[in-house]
């Protein structure tokens, strides 16, 4: 019996899991961490957190009895903290910034397209309404119906009383 000869790349069969050493994340999860980081780090809550953290440091470190010190003046170590939690924040901020972007250029598009809709949906309407009203031009109106109805009863009323 003949072995068929299976296309690997094709749609209908599902690819193999391939394990790879590489470090993987989703991309997304990690967009939408940034986002609410982000977030946090614009709240009056984070600056009375971090005012209060650096306050309790500083006097921790100012007062604090010699031996219990652990970091002196000029406080190396927060500048450290604090330097290593902006290099963090600002690429955190610019990738929400970017998630943003993307998200207001596509509702950018939607929204024109939607106006575009709708313009073309009003001149079709405006197309319309003139055809109506130019069929309505053409249409006898009641009251010229009306009038005409009169005009003929009263022509046979006249005629009627010439014979009689």
């Amino acid at each position: 019996m003949a072995k068929k000869n299976v296309n690997k790349n094709s749609l209908e069969y599902p690819r193999e899991a391939r394990r790879s050493l590489k470090p993987s994340y989703d991309s997304e999860a990690f967009g939408r961490w940034s986002e609410k980081f982000a977030r946090f780090l614009g709240t009056a809550r984070f600056l009375v957190f971090m005012t209060a953290f650096v306050l309790i440091w500083v006097i921790w470190n100012s007062l604090a009895p010699e031996d219990l010190k652990f970091d002196h003046y000029p406080f190396i170590f927060l500048t450290l903290l604090l330097s290593l939690q902006a290099s963090y924040a600002a690429p955190l901020i610019l990738l929400a910034q970017n998630r943003q972007a993307d998200r207001d250029r596509i509702q950018g598009n939607e929204d024109r397209e939607r106006d575009e809709r709708n313009m073309a949906d009003t001149e079709y309407l405006t197309r319309e309404l003139a055809s109506l009203r130019s069929a309505i031009g053409e249409v006898t109106t009641r009251d010229y119906l009306h009038s005409e109805i009169s005009d003929a009863i009263e022509e046979i009323v006249n005629k009627i009383n010439k014979k009689a």
